[in-house]
């Protein structure tokens, strides 16, 4: 009787393979990684400071939260910008209400 051997033959293919998924595991591992260190330890938006606008977004969320969609503020864009965009489009003027 002839016994079977179980072997695994890995050729190139297969290590290009398992590399490739290495890297996308380490690089996503990363990110989480790296994004919660930014987040937590940014000491900007614990102040509520941004050089281009003055403010932070958390500092915007709170202030034009509850503006409706069409109005509120987009994420890094000054407020005196916004008002002067808003002010060209007739759909857009009873925005400035919200933004004396």
């Amino acid at each position: 009787m002839e016994e079977s051997k179980d072997t695994i033959h890995i050729n190139g293919k297969v290590i290009a393979v398992i590399v490739i998924l290495l890297l996308l595991i380490v690089s996503t591992l990363g990110m989480f990684f790296l994004n919660g260190r930014t987040t937590s330890s940014s000491s900007d938006s614990m102040i509520g400071y941004n050089e281009n606008s003055g403010l932070t977004s958390n500092s915007m969320d709170d202030k034009y939260g509850n503006l409706p969609e069409k109005c509120r503020l987009p994420a890094g864009q000054d407020v005196n910008s916004w008002k002067e965009h808003l002010g060209h489009h007739a759909e857009t003027q009873d925005c400035l209400k919200y933004f004396k």
